[in-house]
């Protein structure tokens, strides 16, 4: 079942601010990856939209989501990594869905064979 439970979101303060200060990155245009070795069971994502490209929230949510949907139908090849992951929309426009999609899954493809 492909589902995004509350427990696979990123939230922590603590880890956020590890992942930011210690994780490697990397760039899948139009997507920028943050990630760190989180030492429990699960991935966990964070996803974020700048409000400098985006004004409207409605904007910046529907980027999320498409994001969000993109991790959640390809996420199975990182079943057993346990990482904690921060994907960052980097472009100034409003990229289709599959465009996104075709982004995470190299992202997600990357980090399984281990980056």
């Amino acid at each position: 079942m492909n589902s995004l439970p509350k427990s696979e979101r990123l939230s922590s303060k603590k880890a956020i601010g590890e992942l930011f200060d210690k994780g490697r990155s990397g760039v899948v245009f139009p997507v920028r990856y943050l990630f760190i070795e989180n030492g429990k069971e699960i991935n966990s994502i964070l996803v974020s939209v700048s409000k400098r490209h985006f004004k409207r929230a409605n904007r910046r949510n529907l980027i999320k989501r498409r994001i969000r949907e993109a991790y959640r139908i390809n996420k199975s090849p990182l079943k057993g990594k346990n990482l904690d992951i921060a994907l960052i929309y980097i472009s100034k426009e409003a990229e289709e869905f599959g465009a996104i999609e075709a982004a995470i899954k190299r992202i997600i493809s990357r980090l399984a064979e281990g980056e």
